[in-house]
């Protein structure tokens, strides 16, 4: 949908969303390689995707600092004849020096601050190509954007924490936006959540908009004071948003569900809807 809407930015953001989820695992990203799926290339429009979409690529890899080693296409992907969305498959290999520092995305101790690093106040844009805006809406629209550089000092900041050991889980914004970031890392930790969101604006940007550059963090309360330092050394906004711990996933005021009921939306979504 991000190609779709922009190739430029959507190769970009397929980049940089690739580096952010290593970057989570406290992996430096050191090579990529790709597979450029696209329609008919002799159409002028897959043409112009397939062209700009390349161009977004090669300027997120150069501000990231990550090579393309190798790639392919596949071209010539139609249905009744229009063609797919333009899809750029990103393969990133990150490298871990301590397999001891190694991070995940679900949360580990009752107890823990949990953390937003990157810009939290997001504009109406940041619905654009969004999962909320097609599943609930039913509108592929909008216009993707994210900023390079601040993608790569927020990516600086995560990965210099985790390796300061003070990051109890990493998991990026993406899909679904905030709140479903959120309830991903409960989820994969068994834990739930409690926190109370500054919002500003409408509801369904703030906890289902898709704006680049975010990454949740669960932190040991001691451990507050050094990312605070960190965050200020590589110029990233950060919030807090809450806390680990209990059985429910709570946002004050807007969502209280039993964890175990989340779990089971999440992972019974595919047989439900089949059935």
């Amino acid at each position: 949908r991000y190609c779709y809407l922009d190739p430029h930015y959507g190769g970009a953001i397929a980049v940089a969303e690739a580096a952010r989820n290593l970057i989570c695992c406290g992996a430096e990203p050191i090579a990529i390689t790709d597979c450029l799926n696209f329609g008919d290339p002799e159409r002028d429009e897959v043409y112009y995707q397939l062209e700009h979409c390349i161009r977004g690529m090669a300027q997120a890899c150069t501000v990231l600092g990550i090579p393309v080693i190798s790639g392919n296409v596949s071209l010539y992907n139609e249905t009744r004849g229009l063609p797919v969305y333009p899809t750029p498959v990103v393969g990133m290999l990150g490298l871990i020096e301590d397999a001891g520092q190694r991070c995940g995305s679900g949360f580990k101790r009752d107890g823990d601050i949990v953390v937003l690093i990157g810009e939290s106040r997001q504009e109406e844009k940041a619905l654009g190509g969004s999962e909320y805006l097609e599943t609930i809406c039913g509108k592929v629209a909008g216009k993707p954007a994210i900023d390079l550089e601040l993608e790569k000092r927020v990516q600086g900041c995560c990965l210099e924490a985790i390796r300061d050991g003070i990051v109890s889980s990493a998991h990026d914004c993406s899909d679904g936006g905030l709140a479903i970031a959120l309830a991903e890392s409960c989820i994969a930790g068994g834990l739930g959540f409690r926190g109370k969101l500054d919002i500003e604006g409408r509801l369904d940007v703030a906890l289902f908009g898709e704006g680049q550059s975010r990454i949740v963090l669960s932190v040991e309360p001691e451990g507050m004071g050094r990312l605070e330092k960190i965050a200020a050394e590589h110029r990233v906004p950060f919030e807090r948003l809450g806390l680990v711990g209990g059985d429910r996933f709570l946002i004050e005021g807007l969502v209280d569900l039993p964890l175990k009921e989340v779990e089971e939306v999440w992972r019974e979504g595919l047989e439900q809807a089949l059935r």
